[in-house]
């Protein structure tokens, strides 16, 4: 599929997002450093908790909002609250105004309007892409991530301790931007958005049914079994690839420390920001190539083998006291990544009924926002057992994720075979 052949929303949320992302990933993976470093490991560790907690609540209503009211509404709703949650947190990082427990508050407002934002946008994609091209387009999508996952931590690096607030202050200009494009050009994709009159028997419902109807669809959508088992494995492997941005940096920073590379002396953040452009710079390079080798293959066993590699990443991560091991083990833990890229998002919208995308996308998500709520516990149990001893346990998990998904793709390929 080409790219003068993309729906114009694809192709303005790409170079938007792209803008956005670049500068929120120059924060990010930097902030577990900087809120463990002013309120303390284990507070920053409950408080994580908690946000995420609170983003898995909005991330479900954010899928009936995007079928219901639409994409591009939810889409345009969530940027703006991203925007006022880091104006809040730059504000508060301000040496005027400075309050960590308030700034802690304007990024927990800016990750819960963050969960808003990624149910609509995948299921924008599934309703202007032909099934055979979505995978193609959302591994355009992801590389377009990643190409920010590189340059955006070597910008964070130089930058985010010392300009703080300026550098959030960038996100809220990306945001804005973002939401200028998707008012000039962005058009309604939602099939039950584009029916006004199933569109205002919906609005006429009170909140209290909603929710209600809420809760009974997606009790509909997790007694399927396969999908459900989908969502624990995604959990369970999403607890290797969050410490990214929750252990490797305070592991890089408090165990390896200072490092010399090719003779350039880095310190531990630094060195951090380095190790995360790898990440993104593998990613950005290779999601294309990884996404279409891996289409030769049965879905089952990449998943798989994609869980067992993230397993030997971490702990090959968690035994390295140097640079070049970290380097090694985050190239490792780039193709784990990459094999799955893309055939992802391509099975939720396999079985996805198409006035409920959203919704099942906002499901899927759970992967990521459970998984939110838990990870942040391995900065926790750190402090009890150790860097080594939380290193290998994670890699257990990881090992348990692939057998589940190796289950689930031939409980898959069983309800198939039983339909034709």
């Amino acid at each position: 599929m080409k790219f003068k052949t993309w729906d114009i929303n694809l192709k303005v949320r790409l170079f938007g997002e792209a803008l956005l992302d670049i500068s929120f990933w120059a924060v990010f993976p930097f902030l577990t450093i900087y809120f463990s470093d002013s309120i303390g490991r284990q507070t920053t560790s409950l408080l994580l908790i908690v946000s995420q907690a609170l983003s898995v609540i909005t991330g479900l209503l954010g899928g009936y909002f995007a079928d219901t009211y639409g994409r591009k509404r939810m889409m345009s709703i969530s940027v703006i609250g991203e925007g006022a949650g880091f104006l809040i947190f730059a504000i508060a990082a301000s040496t005027m105004f400075y309050s960590p427990y308030v700034a802690f508050f304007g990024f927990m407002v800016a990750s819960i309007f963050m969960s808003f934002y990624q149910p609509a946008s995948q299921a924008m994609i599934a309703d202007v892409v032909k099934p055979e091209h979505r995978s193609h387009v959302y591994s355009i999508f992801y590389m377009m991530i990643n190409i920010a996952v590189v340059i955006g931590p070597i910008i964070g690096a130089m930058v985010f301790n010392n300009y703080t607030s300026q550098t959030l202050i960038a996100i809220v200009l990306a945001d804005l931007l973002l939401l200028i494009l998707l008012t000039k050009f962005g058009r309604e994709t939602a099939p039950l958005a584009l029916n006004p009159e199933l569109r205002q028997a919906q609005r006429q419902k009170k909140i209290g049914t909603v929710l209600l109807e809420q809760l009974k669809n997606y009790k509909l959508i997790f007694t399927d079994k396969v999908f459900f088992l989908y969502i624990v494995a995604g959990v369970i492997i999403s607890q290797s690839f969050m410490q990214l941005d929750l252990l490797f940096p305070l592991y890089i920073t408090e165990v390896i420390g200072d490092a010399s590379i090719f003779s350039l002396q880095l310190t531990g953040e630094q060195l951090f920001g380095v190790i995360v452009s790898i990440n993104g710079f593998c990613v950005a390079l290779l999601t294309v190539f990884f996404t279409r080798m891996m289409s030769r293959y049965r879905e089952k066993l990449v998943f798989m083998n994609s869980s067992f590699l993230y397993g030997v990443a971490i702990l090959l991560f968690g035994i390295s006291t140097g640079s070049w091991g970290a380097i090694l083990a985050i190239i490792l833990f780039s193709f784990a990544e990459l094999m799955t890229v893309g055939i992802q998002q391509n099975f939720v919208a396999k079985i996805a009924p198409d006035d409920k995308r959203a919704m099942y996308f906002s499901a899927a998500g759970l992967r990521y926002t459970f998984g939110k709520v838990i990870a942040p516990f391995a900065i926790t149990i750190s402090t009890l057992i150790g860097y080594f001893a939380t290193f290998a346990t994670i890699a257990v998990l990881a090992v348990i994720s692939g057998f589940i998904y190796f289950y689930m793709y031939s409980l898959y390929e069983k309800q198939n075979r039983a339909k034709a």
